[in-house]
């Protein structure tokens, strides 16, 4: 039995995650973190990890930036592994993500889907056949109550192209705010907010006469928990490292 720390527990995907959990055999809660309290959960909440004094195989962060520093703090301390699936972390988060992943087994992802992915493959591939007689532009849509923008995703994706592509890319969020034609090194990154859109990514490739769209749609928020339950039970016994989706789905 894998007992879990769920952070962000009384949120959206906090609750979704736990439902996830508790149609699995080999996987339990044993304590919830967040700022926000439910009487009719079935585990404990604290407000923070470190009012938490029993023990846990892995934590599953699905919160706020804000509590991030501090997880990772307990993590580190108590020698457990942890998934962080929060985005909108500034550059010093992730820099302390990599630290700790010195210490302790850290599987970070902004996105928990498997298509996700092995779009994201996809994408890699994309531009090295392409190379640069292709614009690139990313579109991310999401529903009207999410924060941060461009997603987390997004920035992943345009990332790992800009990998592949090595570094070569500049990042456009604001094309309005200048009169000038469009840069051939240059990602646009465009954030769309309406309604109920669980998440949806565009990267779209554009040539001379021809277009190639690598798409994605999320139509449940339950692929994300299933992800991060599963990227949970993977990296409970491995050695301190920084793990993503590609170490998962290689895995398999």
């Amino acid at each position: 039995m894998t007992d879990i720390i769920l952070s962000g527990c009384c949120g959206v995907m906090g609750k979704n995650i736990a439902q996830c959990i508790d149609k699995k055999d080999d996987c339990r809660i044993v304590a919830g973190i967040d700022i926000k309290s439910d009487d009719s959960s079935p585990f404990p909440i604290y407000k923070n990890a470190d009012n938490f004094t029993g023990k846990a195989d892995v934590i599953i962060d699905f919160s706020h930036p804000s509590a991030l520093n501090s997880l990772l703090d307990y993590a580190v301390r108590t020698g457990t592994p942890a998934v962080i699936s929060t985005t909108g972390l500034s550059p010093e988060q992730v820099a302390l993500i990599h630290k700790a992943a010195m210490s302790v087994p850290i599987f970070f992802s902004a996105n928990m889907s498997l298509g996700v992915s092995l779009i994201t493959e996809l994408a890699q591939k994309a531009v090295k056949v392409l190379g640069d007689d292709f614009d690139i532009e990313i579109i991310e849509k999401h529903h009207n109550q999410k924060i941060d923008a461009p997603s987390g995703t997004a920035l992943m994706l345009a990332d790992a192209i800009n990998a592949a592509a090595d570094e070569d890319y500049d990042y456009e969020y604001n094309r309005q705010a200048k009169r000038e034609k469009r840069k051939k090194n240059e990602i646009g990154i465009h954030a769309i907010r309406g309604g109920t859109i669980v998440g949806e990514h565009d990267v779209i490739f554009a040539g001379q006469d021809e277009i190639i769209t690598i798409s994605h749609s999320a139509r449940s928020k339950q692929i994300f928990a299933v992800g991060s339950v599963n990227a949970a039970l993977f990296i409970k016994d491995l050695k301190p490292g920084l793990y993503s989706m590609k170490d998962l789905v290689e895995a398999k």
